[in-house]
C-alpha cells in the first residue's frame, strides 16, 4: 500500500495522474489521499486516472483525428512551418501552418508538403488571414484550400463574414448515410468579438449563399445544406496573445462566448452549440488548466511556439524571445491594416520596433503625405528608422507593388496619403523577415509577435531542459503543458474533496516526456 500523509509525499500522489487515487479518512479523523490498496481505511471517494487527452471536449479529437484537444496556432509569414505541422500531427495534435504573408504558390507547396507527409490525417490545417486590403488574395487562397481539400482552415482578424469564408465552409458539405451534413473542409473562427462570433456560430446569410451558387463558387446542393449548419465547426476565442489581439482577459471573454454559442444554436435550431476553444495567454501548465477548468474544449498555442525548433525564425530572434518576461511586450500597428490603426502585439524588449512602428503611425495620422512630413522629422525618420532616404524607400516598395499588385501603385500616384501608407508598411513588413531571416545588424527593427505567455512560458521553464531554444522542440513544448494541466486538475480535484493539498502540488517541472 502507498500512502501519504503531507507535504512532499502528498505532492508526489497529486503527480501520479494516471493512477486512481483514494480519498481516505486517516487514523486521527483527518483527511488525505493516497494511490494504491486502501484497504482497512475508510473511502470518501476514489478519483479515476486524469489523462492530459481527456482534459477539453472529446468530440474535438473525433472530428479532427487528433488524440489530444491541443493546437499549435498559426504564426504568419510561414513561422508556423510545414515542419512544426507534420511534428503535432504525427504526435497526435492539430497544427496549423501559418499562411499569413506567404503567396499562395508558397503556400499551395507547403500544402503538398504536409500532405506527403500526412498522407491519411486530418489532424493539420492552414490558416486564412483577413486581408481586407487585398480582396483578391484572400480569394485566391481560399480557391487554393478548397481545391487541396485542406481538412482544417484557421481563420484571423476577420471583423465580418466575408464571401469568401463562406465558400470554404460550403464547399464540399454533403449528407452521410444518416442524412447528417458532414464538412470537408472544417473551418476554426479564431475571434475576440462577440459581435462578430455570433456571425461565424450561426448559418451564413441565404443572400451570400444565393450570390455564390450563382457565380458557381459552390453547388446548390452545397448552398442549401450550408443553410443548416453555421460557419465554423470551432470556434477560438482569442484572449491576450502575440500578434493581432484585442487584450480580452480570458476570464472575462470565455464565459460570454459559451453562453453566445448555446444561445444561438437553441435559436437556430442547431442542436448541439459549436465547440468553443481558447487562445491567447496560455503559456504554463496553469492557463491550460484554468481554460479547461473554465469550459474550454480545446487549446490554442501561439508565440510560445516560436521559440522551439520547428519554427521558422532565426536563433537570434528565438534568443530574444527566450529572455523576455510577462512586461515585455507592446503594442504596435499592424502592417496589413495599417491605416485603419488596427495594432498587433509585440515583444519590447531588446527590439525598438515597436516605439518606431508607432512613430510611423503617428506621423501617417498627422500628414497628408510625405512631403508634408517636416524636414526634422523626416531626417529623423530617415536615420533611425529606415536607414535610407524615403524616396530610396518608395523606389523599393513601388518595386514590390509593380510585381504584385500595379494598382497600389497607381492608387498612391493619385493618393498622396496612401504612397506614405504604402512607404511605412515597407518598414513594418520588413521588421517581421529580418527577425525571420536574422538580419542582426537590424536587430533593434524585429518585429516578433509576442503576449505575455511568452515571459511566463520562460519562467516556468527556467532552470530545466526546456529553457534553452535549442532544445525545445514543439511536441514536448505541448505534452509537457498538457501534462502539467492535468496535475494541476488533479490537485484542485482533491481540494475540492477536503484533502490539504500543499502548494508544492500546484506546480509541474517540465521534464522530457515519451
Amino acid at each position: 500500500m502507498t500512502s501519504t500523509a503531507a507535504g512532499a509525499d502528498l505532492a508526489e500522489v497529486v503527480r501520479r495522474v494516471r493512477e486512481p487515487v483514494h480519498v481516505v479518512v486517516r487514523d486521527g479523523g483527518g483527511v488525505d489521499a493516497m494511490v494504491g490498496d486502501p484497504e482497512g481505511l475508510r473511502v470518501l471517494g476514489t478519483l479515476p486516472p486524469l489523462y492530459p487527452e481527456w482534459l477539453g471536449d472529446r468530440s474535438f479529437g473525433e472530428q479532427h483525428g487528433a488524440r489530444f484537444p491541443y493546437v499549435a496556432g498559426e504564426m504568419a509569414n510561414g513561422i508556423a512551418t510545414t515542419d512544426m505541422v507534420v511534428a503535432m500531427g504525427r504526435a497526435g495534435m492539430l497544427g496549423f501552418f501559418g499562411a499569413a504573408g506567404l503567396a499562395p504558390t508558397a503556400v499551395e507547396a507547403a500544402v503538398h508538403r504536409i500532405q506527403e507527409a500526412l498522407p491519411t490525417g486530418r489532424n493539420w490545417g492552414v490558416n486564412l488571414i483577413h486581408a481586407p486590403q487585398h480582396p483578391e488574395w484572400e480569394q485566391a487562397m481560399v480557391d487554393l484550400l478548397v481545391r487541396a481539400a485542406v481538412p482544417a482552415v484557421s481563420t484571423s482578424a476577420f471583423m465580418d463574414l466575408t464571401p469568401t469564408v463562406v465558400q470554404l465552409a460550403a464547399s464540399g458539405l454533403r449528407r452521410d448515410g444518416d442524412g447528417r451534413v458532414v464538412r470537408r473542409t472544417h473551418v476554426l473562427a479564431k475571434v475576440s468579438r462577440p459581435e462578430v462570433a455570433e456571425k461565424f456560430l450561426s448559418p451564413p446569410p441565404r443572400a451570400v449563399l444565393e450570390a455564390l451558387r450563382a457565380a458557381g463558387r459552390i453547388t446548390a446542393e452545397e448552398a442549401e445544406l450550408a443553410a443548416r449548419v453555421p460557419v465554423a465547426g470551432d470556434l477560438t476565442v482569442e484572449a491576450d496573445s502575440g500578434g493581432h489581439t484585442d487584450n480580452r482577459p480570458l476570464v472575462s471573454v470565455l464565459p460570454r462566448m459559451l453562453a453566445l454559442a448555446a444561445r444561438v444554436a437553441e435559436r437556430e435550431g442547431l442542436g448541439r452549440p459549436v465547440r468553443v476553444g481558447v487562445a491567447g495567454g496560455l503559456g504554463t501548465p496553469h492557463g491550460i488548466a484554468a481554460a479547461f477548468a473554465a469550459g474550454a474544449a480545446y487549446v490554442v498555442t501561439g508565440s510560445v511556439n516560436q521559440t522551439c525548433l520547428e519554427a521558422g525564425i532565426s536563433a537570434d530572434a528565438k534568443e530574444l524571445l527566450a529572455g523576455a518576461d510577462v512586461a515585455d511586450v507592446m503594442m504596435a500597428p499592424a502592417s496589413d491594416m495599417f491605416e485603419l490603426g488596427v495594432k498587433v502585439q509585440v515583444l519590447r524588449r531588446g527590439t525598438m520596433f515597436g516605439p518606431r512602428a508607432n512613430l510611423l503611425y503617428q506621423v501617417y495620422r498627422d500628414h497628408p503625405s510625405l512631403e508634408a512630413v517636416p524636414p526634422v522629422e523626416r531626417e529623423r525618420l530617415e536615420r533611425s528608422v529606415f536607414r535610407a532616404g524615403l524616396d530610396e524607400v518608395w523606389s523599393r516598395t513601388r518595386e514590390y507593388w509593380m510585381r504584385r499588385d500595379p494598382a497600389e501603385v497607381t492608387r498612391a500616384q493619385t493618393d498622396p496619403k496612401h504612397r506614405m501608407a504604402l512607404v511605412f508598411r515597407w518598414y513594418l513588413g520588413r521588421a517581421s523577415w529580418w527577425a525571420i531571416e536574422g538580419e542582426t545588424d537590424r536587430r533593434a527593427d524585429y518585429q516578433l509577435w509576442c503576449g505575455p505567455a511568452t515571459g511566463a512560458f520562460n519562467d516556468w521553464v527556467r532552470g530545466t531542459f526546456l529553457a534553452d531554444p535549442a532544445r525545445r522542440e514543439v511536441v514536448q513544448v505541448a505534452r509537457n503543458l498538457l501534462e502539467g494541466a492535468a496535475v494541476l486538475t488533479r490537485a484542485q480535484q482533491l481540494r475540492s474533496y477536503g484533502v490539504p493539498v500543499p502548494p508544492s502540488a500546484f506546480g509541474f517541472t517540465p521534464r522530457r516526456l515519451a
